[in-house]
């Protein structure tokens, strides 16, 4: 699926980010520099096997699938700047603000974050004004101070000083809250109980802390061909990470754990859930 989607999307934000004449093309080429080709897209695909739990299909879920993906490149543009994380390559490629300058790349970040809610408030994500309503304000919540931007000022603030439970809410809202929509959106899209909603929340809450810690793990003994970032520069700040407080092999024991506990998560749904299971294991076993 994962070769599919990845396509799929591209061929979709290719279309959507065709520029027009006169000075607005640049922003639209950098935003499709941001978000064409490359990355795991594991958010977008979250959204489909959550979305299957309920019989909604591929082709019904991918509007909101696209609409994640806006969002994570929007942080990763932002994040990748001089103010923020200052870095030089993502996805194997050089960042936005060097391929292009810092002013075109806060406006691609900027308006691929607007255009995540300009899609998601569209019907061909759901016909009900009720749903997306609801999807909205979640995603709000994920991107806003109570999610990612909330822990990357958590990030600014205080990295070398902050124990493993700071880390540990440091990434839930940076990293674990988008992480979270992208699963409750695919089951609002398919009318999923509260019950329901309760036990895929409890799932991403234990991925997103796993994802972390094999990222944490990569920028510690990973190789940065495969990962396509420069990687050890936490080591070099002095950050907390997983890694440096637990120690790699405990923090692979941690991540297992999570991984493990996300899936039993999943038990009510059988093997109708195998997908987001399978999501799980590849949050740990990744080397990108």
């Amino acid at each position: 699926m994962q070769t599919w989607l990845c396509a799929e999307l591209d061929a979709r934000f290719d279309r959507l980010l065709a520029p027009p004449d006169g000075p607005r093309g640049t922003l639209y080429e950098a935003a499709a520099y941001a978000i064409v080709g490359g990355g795991k897209r594991l958010r977008p695909l979250l959204v489909l096997a959550s979305s299957a739990l309920f019989g909604v299909s591929r082709e019904e879920a991918l509007p909101a699938a696209m609409v994640v993906e806006c969002v994570h490149a929007h942080s990763l543009i932002h994040d990748d700047l001089p103010c923020m994380d200052d870095d030089a390559l993502r996805r194997g490629k050089p960042t936005l603000h060097l391929a292009y300058d810092e002013a075109t790349a806060v406006l691609a970040g900027d308006a691929l974050l607007a255009l995540a809610f300009e899609l998601l408030a569209c019907p061909d994500v759901h016909p009900d004004g009720e749903v997306r309503a609801r999807l909205v304000c979640g995603l709000a919540r994920a991107a806003g101070m109570a999610g990612m931007a909330g822990g990357q000022m958590i990030d600014v603030q205080a990295p070398q000083a902050l124990d493993l439970d700071g880390i540990a809410q440091l990434q839930r809202l940076k990293t674990g809250a988008l992480l979270a929509w992208s699963v409750e959106a695919g089951a609002l899209l398919g009318g999923a109980s509260d019950e329901d909603l309760e036990r895929l929340a409890r799932y991403a809450g234990c991925l997103g802390l796993a994802f972390q810690i094999a990222d944490d793990l990569l920028d510690h003994a990973g190789c940065e061909q495969r990962v396509g970032k420069k990687l050890r520069k936490d080591l070099s700040a002095g950050k907390q990470t997983f890694v440096t407080l637990l120690g790699e092999a405990e923090a692979r024991r941690a991540a297992s754990g999570l991984v493990d506990e996300a899936k039993d998560h999943l038990e009510r749904f059988g093997t109708a859930a195998a997908p987001l299971c399978t999501i799980a294991d590849f949050a740990i076993s990744r080397d990108c």
